[in-house]
Parts: C-alpha cells; structure tokens; sequence
C-alpha cells in the first residue's frame, strides 16, 4: 500500500493488539491481528496520523543527521578498540565488586546495534565505540551487562539492581537513545 510517498506494510499475525512502527522516513510497518480487516487498520493509521507525521519528520532528520555523520575508517576503530581494552577491565573489575558478582572474558568488539552484552557463562561484549561516549555511559554500560549476571532478563528487578549502584541510570539511557546512534551509525 502507498500512501502520500509512505509505504504502509501491512503484516497480520497471531497478535492481540495492533501496533504502528515507523521503520524510516518512509516506511510503516502496521502490525495487526489476523481477525482484523484491512478497513479496520486503516481508520486505525488515519486515526493516529498526528503521531504517525510527527514520527515520520523526527525519523527523517535523524536519518539525515546519519547521513551527514562521516564514517570511520578501521584504522580508528583499532584505535578505539585499544583504548576500550585499557578502560573497561577496571571498570569491569570495580563495579563487579560492587554487585558482587563474577564475570568471565572481556571483549571489545565493533558492533552496529549493540553497546554490550552479557552471555549466560558471564562472557562479557562491549561495543569499541564505548570509547566516544561520556564517562557516565561507559560506566551504565559496564554496570548493566555486570547486571545480568544477577537477572538475565530486563526485569523490574533487574532494572531495581541497576538503580540500586546507578540510581539516575536513565539519564544515561536517554543519551544512548538520543545521540549513540548516531556514534553507531558511524561504524563502518
């Protein structure tokens, strides 16, 4: 379906619910239930055309911010990489401490979605581009991958963990939200 320069996808599953995303600045994914007509999501999209707009123009100057970021070479991703593995091991080890918990391998990786990761062996993936942020991220990063050890899950609980040694930790989540895409969308 085409609507005003925007492709409208429709995709129909075993859902309750029905649910817009905005995949780009001109791309919408409607999520609807397999009862639901096409009708039906229709008025639903035009109903919530306000917010759809709204989100269509913030995608659309994000995406041309990202497109005026110019991107790294490898040579500065090394180059990150290697700073990353001289801070985050000390960071590692003291908020460790701190949870009390263990942790296994630390690696940095160049990575294009994820700031880090936390396997069930306690394998420790940070992202190189760690390195670009501000100190206080680095560190919500580090205590939140050393939280999983306690709940694998993003649990209330877990989110009481991560509060209980970083308690404004979502000052920290609105800047990755906000402006480590664009760090990200750097990587080559």
């Amino acid at each position: 379906m085409q609507c005003d320069d925007v492709k409208l996808e429709m995709v129909k599953s075993r859902r309750k619910t029905i649910s817009i995303e905005i995949k780009s600045s001109n791309s919408i994914i409607v999520r609807v239930p397999l009862y639901m007509s096409e009708r039906d999501a229709l008025d639903f999209v035009r109903k919530h055309h306000s917010w759809i707009d709204r989100n269509l123009s913030k995608a659309k100057s994000e995406e041309n911010i990202r497109d005026a970021v110019p991107k790294m070479t490898m040579a500065e991703v090394r180059e990150m990489a290697d700073e990353a593995m001289k801070i985050l091991p000390p960071k590692v080890e003291k908020y460790a401490k701190i949870l009390n918990v263990t942790y296994g391998r630390i690696t940095v990786r160049n990575q294009k979605t994820r700031w880090g990761s936390c396997s069930s062996k306690g394998n420790l993936n940070f992202n190189c581009a760690l390195v670009r942020c501000p100190e206080k991220v680095i560190d919500y990063i580090v205590i939140h991958e050393l939280c999983h050890r306690i709940y694998m899950n993003h649990s209330k609980a877990f989110y009481n963990v991560v509060s209980s040694v970083m308690p404004d930790y979502k000052e920290c989540e609105k800047w990755i939200k906000e402006k480590g895409k664009f760090i990200i969308s750097a990587m080559p």
